[in-house]
């Protein structure tokens, strides 16, 4: 019997197995086609060489399965929405992979259902959940690290050698360094840079995002001065909720404004109407940049690097 049709078989025993806590069913399957052994963050991890269905519980593996060419069968919501984020909707190719939960809440049953041979993790995942997602394929979850920009290259390249496809994440990478090198210069020359902050309006006020994100790291790197008014305490993504008084806060000379959903945007637009935002230099200067917040402030990887800096172009070299 060859491994599809062992799992289609076992499907329902194994989730009763897993639920229960019971002998380990998977454990007989995951045997199977083994030929590299990655370093996780639960230790090491051995994987096909030829993965085919993959389940990516993180946007970031999701970005980098895409930027290898590889389409996940399975996927989670993007934070604060209830689907993929909107920027890898180009990358899927006629394909689309089903949805097995949201960020926090994995529907165990939805990933077994998709028959993974490999399944791409978030650093932040818990024990117990990777002990169950383990039973049903090898789980890749990267070491955690301390919050910086360029965590996502690292991150891609583990996902990268899971999925064998080392020299394709690699080559996006590249890419990504290329055009932020390339746009460097040309706001260089076109004197467009100058101080940026970047705030995710929520549904109660806005919160300043720190200095270590993948979009306010790429900001940085084309010349741009990132701040965040000291609000951001080291190893946090984003400041408390300030409030309207405080919205001076957020002033210079650009202002990268995102919203996760529907609720947020409703919110800033009636902020909008309000005398201390239209006080804003950067609001009288129309230097004021709407941008997804799906995209700014939780998605990781190559391909949303090269959206973010799309963004940043249009922006400052219009």
């Amino acid at each position: 019997m060859d491994y599809s049709s062992l799992r289609k078989g076992l499907m329902g025993v194994v989730v009763s197995g897993l639920l229960l806590g019971g002998p380990l069913v998977g454990g007989a399957l995951a045997s199977v086609a083994q030929a590299r052994t990655l370093d996780t963050a639960y230790g090491d991890v051995d994987v096909s060489d030829a993965p085919e269905r993959i389940v990516t519980l993180y946007e970031g593996a999701l970005d980098a399965a895409l930027a290898a060419g590889v389409t996940p069968v399975g996927a989670v919501t993007t934070r604060g929405g209830d689907n993929v984020a909107e920027y890898v909707e180009a990358h899927f190719n006629g394909e689309r992979p089903e949805i097995v939960g949201v960020v926090r809440e994995i529907n165990i049953e939805a990933v077994l259902a998709q028959q993974p041979d490999l399944i791409l993790a978030a650093s932040q995942l818990p024990e117990e959940q990777y002990q169950l997602l383990s039973r049903i394929a090898p789980t890749v979850v990267p070491h955690a690290q301390p919050l910086a920009f360029d965590n996502w290259e690292a991150e891609a390249r583990l996902y990268g050698q899971a999925l064998n496809r080392e020299a394709e994440i690699e080559d996006a990478i590249a890419a990504v360094d290329q055009r932020t090198n390339e746009l460097a210069a040309a706001i260089d020359n076109a004197n467009a840079g100058g101080t940026a902050v970047l705030a995710r309006w929520m549904p109660n006020g806005p919160m300043v995002m720190s200095k270590e994100l993948i979009a306010t790291g790429l900001l940085a790197k084309v010349g741009v001065e990132v701040q965040d008014a000291g609000l951001v305490d080291e190893g946090h993504p984003h400041s408390d909720i300030l409030s309207l008084e405080n919205l001076s806060q957020v002033d210079g000379d650009w202002l990268f404004l995102a919203t996760l959903n529907a609720d947020g945007q409703a919110a800033l637009d009636a902020a909008k109407q309000s005398a201390a935002f239209t006080r804003l230099d950067v609001v009288k200067q129309e230097q004021v940049v709407p941008v997804n917040g799906q995209l700014w402030s939780s998605a990781n990887g190559p391909l949303a690097a090269q959206a973010i800096l799309d963004d940043i172009e249009n922006a400052l070299l219009p």
